[in-house]
């Protein structure tokens, strides 16, 4: 589908004077520091500079700014948690408003009696779950890896997982309702909302509209407000930790973990991202992590237990040949926590893994939202990941077949000093998601700057431009890209990266075209993304 053409009835200035009426003249920036920022993510540049930025503080000013731009020809592209690698924000034109959504950032509902929570769509992860904890309460799927940055309306329009999406899948199936701001300013509600309007309880009233606009990278809305189901927190947890010598072998108790239903996490690595991963940590980040596990057990004797496990098991329990597999079982009894952990030895037996110490998934409950460090290497590399979703019989065959394409790159990526590893996760009993993430000596950009500790930065040494690296890292992206497309293989936080719309039937594309052009008729939203 291609862009309509955008004539625009205002210069710039005029624009930004409007919309400081709007959001306040202090939410409103022109500058080109703050314009370079958003206009670039984890991995990608855009080639265009945003016209400027607005950071709206509700829906009202949200839906005003969006029907201001509207007016005036501008596109809009709004931006979460910056936290997209698949250019899912980047300006597709210089004549694009990006819509800072950090502002709507607060809780705005929780109703224990109808177990559902409001919050806007600028809401950290970490955040809503800091409301809830105190309740007693959680929603089903809780968070990204990046939670500290990442946000609930990102994860509506990107996609989402890891913690809880063992049981429970994507951020998406925990969502009961949606408020929208389309391409004109006007608002759009899904859902039964009782008798007010503004009380959403249930998702499924009719057709389900709120799953046109889950996935979709803002190309058809822009989130405004989520409300999302609730759930008691589970009363018990346990963690178990295996090795496995073959990459056969940890697939096999991947898939079988995800088939029994009977881990709500479950995280793989690869060597490589094993021994990164442990490389990184800081004594500070140790007592942090003992000091937080700790304080999870429900006694001091317990808390100091746990720790003292943790710190003589240090970091060496993993050999640095072996792949490793981390779960997290919780419920409501201990026993059948005890049974699901049974269970996951028990599959893990069947495929040749051997029981280590669980520091890893332990650490990892106890400080599920931590420093966004990990976006860079150890030693200040660039770091950019791309996945793809498998179908549990497969997903060794699509490991294999990745790893098959990079070793024919396997010259070129040397001679820049590009590395890669893996990340492996589940999605309830029927997906594995295969991460690679590459590494490679670049400089770093402004949003890394901003986003990764300035103590940490602090310690790597600088890198400079280095164009051979990136280029052999973008060949390599698309070498994937391609097996992904020839496979049919599924993908989260599409953007502008992956080819859902080439992959899609003519009926489908049909569909998704006209939704385009009766919800946003000038194809003002995010042009570009979804391959539209």
């Amino acid at each position: 589908m291609a862009t309509k053409s955008t004539t625009m009835s205002l210069d710039i200035d005029a624009l930004a004077s409007q919309l400081a009426a709007i959001v306040g003249h202090a939410n409103v920036h022109v500058d080109e520091a703050t314009r370079v920022f958003h206009s670039q993510d984890v991995y990608a540049r855009a080639a265009h500079t945003a016209a400027l930025v607005v950071a709206p503080a509700d829906t009202a000013q949200l839906a005003a700014t969006v029907a201001a731009c509207a007016a005036a020809g501008y596109h809009c592209a709004p931006r979460g948690g910056g936290m997209s690698y698949t250019k899912g924000y980047l300006p597709a034109s210089p004549a694009t408003v990006t819509l800072d959504l950090s502002r709507m950032d607060r809780v705005l509902d929780i109703r224990p009696e109808d177990m559902v929570v409001t919050v806007q769509a600028g809401c950290t992860w970490k955040t809503l779950n800091e409301a809830l904890a105190p309740l007693g309460l959680r929603t089903p799927f809780w968070g990204t890896l990046s939670g500290i940055a990442a946000t609930v309306g990102g994860g509506m329009s990107q996609g989402s997982a890891f913690f809880g999406a063992g049981h429970h899948g994507t951020g998406a199936e925990s969502m009961v309702a949606l408020t929208l701001v389309l391409a004109d300013g006007r608002v759009l509600r899904t859902g039964a909302r009782g008798a007010d309007g503004d009380s959403p309880y249930y998702r499924f009233y009719g057709p389900d509209l709120a799953g046109l606009f889950t996935g979709d990278c803002g190309a058809f809305a822009i989130k405004a407000e989520v409300t999302l189901r609730l759930m008691p927190a589970p009363k018990h947890e346990a963690h178990a930790s295996f090795t496995f010598k073959s990459s056969a072998d940890m697939f096999g108790a991947m898939a079988a973990v995800a088939r029994a239903g009977i881990a709500c996490e479950v995280c793989g690595l690869d060597p490589r991202l094993g021994q990164i991963r442990m490389k990184r940590a800081s004594l500070a980040a140790d007592l942090s992590a003992l000091k937080s596990v700790a304080g999870k057990q429900g006694s001091l004797l317990g808390g100091l237990k746990e720790a003292a496990k943790i710190a003589l098991a240090g970091r060496g329990f993993i050999d640095a040949a072996d792949f490793a597999l981390h779960l997290m079982c919780e419920g409501r009894s201990a026993a059948g926590v005890a049974d699901d952990l049974a269970e996951a030895r028990a599959i893990a037996a069947r495929h040749n893994g051997q029981e280590v110490e669980n520091t890893v998934p332990k650490v990892m409950r106890a400080q599920p939202f931590v420093a966004l460090n990990s976006m860079i290497g150890p030693n200040g590399e660039r770091w950019a990941p791309i996945h793809c979703l498998t179908p549990l019989s497969r997903a060794h065959e699509i490991y294999a077949a990745i790893e098959a394409e990079l070793e024919a790159m396997r010259p070129e990526l040397d001679a820049q000093g590009v590395d890669h590893a893996y990340l492996f996760t589940t999605m309830s009993t029927t997906v594995i998601i295969i991460e690679p993430v590459f590494y490679w000596p670049d400089a770093l950009r402004e949003l890394h700057h901003a986003s990764v500790e300035a103590s940490y930065l602090a310690k790597l040494p600088k890198t400079p431009p280095n164009a051979a690296a990136a280029a052999a890292v973008e060949s390599a992206r698309q070498r994937l890209l391609d097996l992904f497309q020839r496979n049919g293989l599924g993908h989260f936080q599409i953007g502008r990266t992956y080819g859902y719309r080439a992959s899609r039937d003519a009926a489908s594309g049909a569909l998704l075209e006209g939704l385009k052009d009766i919800l946003d008729p000038e194809h003002r939203l995010n042009p570009g993304v979804l391959g539209l």
